[in-house]
């Protein structure tokens, strides 16, 4: 199996900071304080991919695209790609290092192509996504994501950096999976209209995510049912950290404010103490009782790690958790998902889970 790895190291750089991606807010999120996701991610799925396939042949881009991480890993690239031998200025991003820009993904996976690879696992988000796919158009040469991005809604992606790697050295057929991306500027506004952008081919596995849908059915009386709980505990300080997304906007309603758009929102005693919350502001605005109220992905079934970046570990782990759904979101998925960046929460997070999905009713559902 020889392998072409290609890393967007700037993927995911806006979730946590509150810029719901970071597509032309690089240096926005550096100001904010973002800190890069993409080598992380990167770097676990590569270290899977040693455990399980050493003998695996990788290629993959030079630094700041992967060489480092590949090498990190344990391998020894068969073929290293220049991203910069275009001859022309790759300009900086800030911080004195070469800014890399779609263009660069492209000519990477061309040249794995000429280098013969037999699959392009890419680390980033639905952006890269759709490069890759551009670059693949008219080949069999199938795609893996890693994913990095702080929106994901194509279905070319693995649940999680170590099943890609799982995936990549096992999968024996593939199939054609289609590649979705969203306008980040209309995302940031509330407006959510994902559009295909290509076919790719996709290796056959369980441990692939679908493309996120939009669930339909009333979520009327759950969103009185969990207004009337949280309005209940006014006064006694509990601090509500309401997730994004339709479900829980409703609830947002209900307690009477305008939600914000595709964001987390801080409730307490009666009033939002913020809006449209980064990681570092709901962390500052957090008290002795804390319970985050969030809805998973529809069709997906990722409570957090997908469009909620902002709720990070750090937070998580100071909160109760509340998840809630419709029954109509709950019946297109089998199991919810957790991908929080930290593998030692996502295992605390598994098990068995109690889903509001009514003003009273409740379904058990499992976190694997």
């Amino acid at each position: 199996m020889h392998v072409g790895v290609v890393m967007n190291p700037i993927a995911g750089m806006g979730g946590r900071v509150g810029l719901k991606g970071t597509d032309g807010k690089v240096a926005e999120a550096r100001e904010r304080g973002a800190e890069p996701r993409a080598p992380d991610r990167a770097a676990r799925a590569m270290e899977r991919l040693a455990a399980v396939a050493p003998e695996t042949t990788v290629s993959t881009v030079g630094d700041p695209m992967g060489e480092t991480v590949v090498r990190g890993a344990g391998f020894e690239p068969a073929r290293v790609v220049d991203p910069f031998d275009d001859g022309g200025d790759p300009g900086t991003d800030g911080e004195n290092s070469p800014e890399t820009t779609a263009e660069h993904t492209r000519l990477a996976v061309a040249d794995f192509l000429e280098a013969g690879v037999d699959l392009v696992l890419f680390v980033g988000g639905d952006g890269t996504a759709a490069d890759v796919a551009t670059a693949l158009e008219g080949t069999d040469t199938p795609m893996l994501g890693v994913p990095a991005g702080v929106k994901v809604y194509s279905s070319v992606f693995a649940v999680s950096p170590e099943d890609a790697a799982e995936v990549a050295a096992t999968f024996s057929r593939t199939e054609r999976r289609e590649v979705m991306d969203i306008d980040e500027d209309a995302y940031r506004e509330g407006e959510v209209h994902p559009e295909l952008r290509g076919v790719a081919h996709v290796p056959v596995a369980e441990d692939l995510q679908s493309s996120k849908q939009t669930a339909s059915g009333t979520v009327e009386s759950l969103a009185e049912g969990v207004a009337d709980d949280v309005r209940a505990r006014e006064g006694d300080g509990v601090t509500y950290v309401l997730g994004p997304g339709s479900t829980v906007g409703a609830i947002k309603a209900e307690l009477g404010f305008s939600p914000s758009p595709i964001g987390v929102d801080v409730w307490r005693d009666g009033e939002v103490i913020v809006r449209d919350a980064t990681e570092s502001e709901i962390l500052n605005a957090l008290g002795e009782e804390n319970v985050i109220v969030v809805s998973p992905i529809g069709g997906q079934g990722f409570v957090f790690g997908r469009g909620n970046p902002q709720l990070s570990p750090a937070v998580i782990r100071e909160c109760d958790v509340t998840i809630v759904a419709s029954r109509t979101k709950l019946d297109d998925v089998r199991v919810l998902r957790v991908d929080t960046d930290d593998p030692d929460l996502d295992a605390e997070l598994a098990g068995w889970v109690r889903v509001r999905v009514g003003k009273f009713e409740t379904r058990m559902m499992k976190i694997v």
